[in-house]
């Protein structure tokens, strides 16, 4: 959840919305990282309603791109951490540092 209270189903509705898509026809867009087709309406819908998380980053990068929502944000709101930033929280001291910045550059 954002600042602003905006969570990732929130979000994703939204973008949706004013891009005059349906649940049916943005969820023939996403594709499923396995190459097993596209998620399903239910699953997109369960999402909207903050009922279940992507389940991937790469579902947050296929949001994203259709959508046009900045990515960063996407996995903000999901409450993840990007792929490519996983192998540098490599210890407790390292992600308590990127924090600490990041804290700090929001206030700033």
């Amino acid at each position: 959840m954002s600042a602003d209270g905006v969570t990732f189903g929130q979000a994703i509705s939204k973008a949706r919305k004013a891009l005059g898509l349906s649940q049916k026809e943005l969820a023939a867009r996403v594709m499923k990282e396995e190459g097993g087709g596209s998620i399903s309406p239910q699953y997109l819908n369960d999402i909207e309603h903050d009922r279940r998380s992507p389940s991937s980053g790469h579902l947050i990068r296929q949001f994203s791109g259709i959508l046009n929502i900045p990515e960063d944000y996407l996995y903000a709101l999901a409450g993840r951490l990007p792929d490519d930033l996983r192998p540098d929280a490599s210890t407790p001291d390292k992600v308590v540092e990127a924090f600490a910045n990041f804290r700090k550059t929001l206030k700033e």
